[in-house]
């Protein structure tokens, strides 16, 4: 299992218009949360960039998260085995497990 105890995960988000952006909420209670959501159209392309960010590039803006391509297999290794005890039910999200 992969450990993300101590690896950071940067990401940013760019926007080619705010009419694209449907929500910008910055939280004044205690537990200091952001919510950011947004529509980045129809996705033109997906790639790692500089092995460490997956980058999605949709027509109104783009997508950068820094995962590398180990976090990224395991998250679909666990995705693909939960699929036969979800056949007949809506996808629920999959989570990989952080490991030490």
């Amino acid at each position: 299992m992969l450990s993300l105890e101590n690896l950071e995960h940067a990401f940013s988000i760019e926007m080619k218009s705010k009419r694209y952006v449907k929500n910008i909420s910055i939280s004044d209670e205690a537990h200091d949360r952001v919510l950011f959501e947004g529509n980045l159209g129809k996705l033109l392309n997906m790639s790692l960039v500089e092995g460490d960010v997956l980058e999605l590039i949709g027509v109104n803006g783009v997508l950068r998260i820094g995962l590398t391509i180990e976090q990224l297999q395991e998250t679909i290794k666990v995705a693909k085995s939960s699929l036969g005890a979800e056949e007949g039910r809506p996808r629920n999200t999959q989570t990989a497990k952080v490991g030490k």
